[in-house]
């Protein structure tokens, strides 16, 4: 087997056009005969290229709306015979098989057509078929046959022939087969996924997840991990589709909190200014205010020695007041949906600080499935886009809760969704004043979250902790009345709390006898 095989004869049958006829005449240029179908090849004789119609090779012409074109032993022939082997050489030369040594093909739009609301029929028909197993062929036959997928290849392509007197070498083409089964792989979760939201199917025999590399990382959580970025195509509005405007590029780490802050304060899309401050996927602060500096001030007193080095996400379009403020301390990143002029000079200065802008935020309601591996497989659940209305929550105390504390309740329902269990979130004002993340006991996290607000307030000469008279929302009940304690000691008035524990009774009654107001949600925010 050679290593170099000859360019002689191109199949190119491509969806997207971008670069069509300039590819295409590139390859006529260097004496490679170009066959083509359908609308391929009429944009390509519109360019005024030499082109053989797919039908030649076949003997049958393109039919039932072009569902059937390739599917044809000449074209599959040409593709998939050996032409080192004397049988194979034989069958094409009795039944008049030309080989294809360069198969470019990129895929009917699927993944687009369900990004922008087709319906089933829609999606349905754009279904590719022809391209998938032509794509299969040629890339099982790379010890002949070059294969390209996608656009951004051509280059490579063309390079590749000039590198090597118009052929191509089989570690080239072993590459571009490995880069055409990954998109063929992907196609197929992508029609999969679709159609088992489509037909209701929650929990299909098999499950198929895919990805486009978004760029390579220099490492992972440590330097001694490596990793990379993957986008899944679905568009939505985060770290993935933001515009970086200037920085170095984004760390493992960095991806993985600016997702968490983003998707936290979009929880406060169309609300009024706010702020979320992330450090290691947890909030060190969350806060709205009158304005978006005010709520970036509010959001930093709840931990201010935590924010140093965090990460910085806003739900309206960054101003030069807030950002002249978020400069006053090292930040990684600020991610808002937008910013304006004056913004992006104050943020031209520091040349370390990423800053992220996106159309849009969000929606924390749509239906979306997260993955997480284990050993031997990967668990597989939707989103967590539990939302609890006032009208919803349980009075369980003798004394409900005053208008204030029902509007810091809810606010701190909101954060606990955010923060890793067991989570603890006191809320004064509309603004976080204490949150407890992760520990194994949820008593420690209430006692963590009221220290560190202790701390805070002596570190800002304050007389008290602004836990007093400050709402406490629990991501899941209280097994006991200690946590429940531990906030009334911390200065807290009201709590909401899921409730469902069996000691429910030993908790209200602790809180009756507090003189504490608690609204049972009926919904628990586990977050691991």
């Amino acid at each position: 087997m050679s290593n170099l095989v000859p360019l002689r004869r191109a199949l190119i049958s491509v969806s997207d056009k971008t670069g069509l006829v300039d590819f295409a005449s590139a390859l006529a240029a260097r004496g490679v005969e170009i066959v083509s179908t359908g609308g391929t090849a009429a944009a390509l004789r519109a360019a005024g290229l030499k082109v053989r119609d797919v039908a030649d090779l076949t003997g049958f012409p393109e039919m039932m709306d072009g569902r059937v074109k390739t599917l044809h032993p000449a074209v599959h022939g040409g593709l998939l015979a050996l032409r080192d082997d004397v049988e194979h050489l034989a069958a094409m030369a009795a039944h008049g098989i030309e080989p294809i040594d360069l198969l470019v093909v990129n895929l009917y739009p699927f993944e687009a057509t369900v990004a922008r609301g087709g319906n089933y029929d829609d999606c349905i028909e754009n279904i590719d078929i022809g391209g998938p197993a032509m794509i299969r062929a040629g890339a099982k036959n790379h010890a002949f046959v070059t294969v390209v997928v996608d656009v951004q290849d051509y280059g490579a392509v063309l390079d590749e022939l000039d590198a090597q007197g118009v052929q191509t070498s089989r570690a080239f083409r072993q590459r571009q087969a490995q880069i055409a089964y990954a998109r063929t792989a992907a196609y197929d979760a992508a029609v999969s996924s679709w159609m088992a939201g489509a037909i209701g199917e929650t929990t299909p025999r098999r499950r198929a997840f895919a990805g486009t590399l978004a760029q390579g990382l220099r490492y992972g959580e440590n330097p001694h991990q490596a990793a990379a970025f993957y986008t899944d195509g679905s568009n939505r509005p985060g770290v993935a589709t933001a515009r970086q405007w200037q920085g170095k590029e984004l760390s493992y780490n960095n991806i993985n909190d600016t997702d968490a802050a983003f998707e936290l304060v979009a929880e406060f899309a169309g609300q009024a200014p706010a702020c979320a401050i992330i450090k290691h996927a947890n909030p060190c602060g969350v806060a709205q205010g009158a304005s978006l500096v005010e709520a970036y001030r509010r959001a930093y007193d709840c931990d201010r020695t935590s924010a140093f080095g965090g990460i910085v996400a806003l739900n309206r379009p960054l101003d030069a007041e807030t950002a002249e403020e978020i400069c006053k301390i090292f930040t990684e990143v600020v991610i808002a949906p937008g910013a304006d002029d004056g913004a992006r000079a104050v943020f031209a200065g520091k040349k370390n600080l990423r800053l992220l802008t996106t159309d849009r935020l969000p929606d924390p309601r749509a239906p979306i499935l997260g993955f997480r591996q284990v050993s031997g497989g990967f668990l597989v659940q939707d989103k967590d886009i539990g939302h609890v209305a006032r009208s919803e929550l349980k009075v369980v105390t003798r004394r409900a809760p005053t208008e204030a504390e029902l509007r810091d309740l809810m606010f701190a329902w909101v954060v606990a969704k955010h923060v890793k269990s067991n989570a603890i979130i006191y809320v004064k004002d509309g603004a976080t004043v204490g949150v407890g993340a992760g520990q194994m006991s949820r008593v420690d996290s209430t006692r963590i979250a009221a220290i560190k607000a202790r701390d805070m307030a002596e570190a800002m000469g304050l007389q008290e902790p602004l836990t007093r008279g400050s709402a406490v929302a629990s991501d899941a009940f209280f097994p006991f009345a200690d946590g429940l304690i531990a906030a009334a000691e911390a200065g807290a008035t009201a709590i909401i709390q899921p409730g469902g524990s069996m000691r429910d009774a030993e908790v209200i009654a602790a809180a009756d006898a507090l003189g504490l107001a608690m609204v049972f949600t009926g919904q628990r925010h586990f977050r691991h």
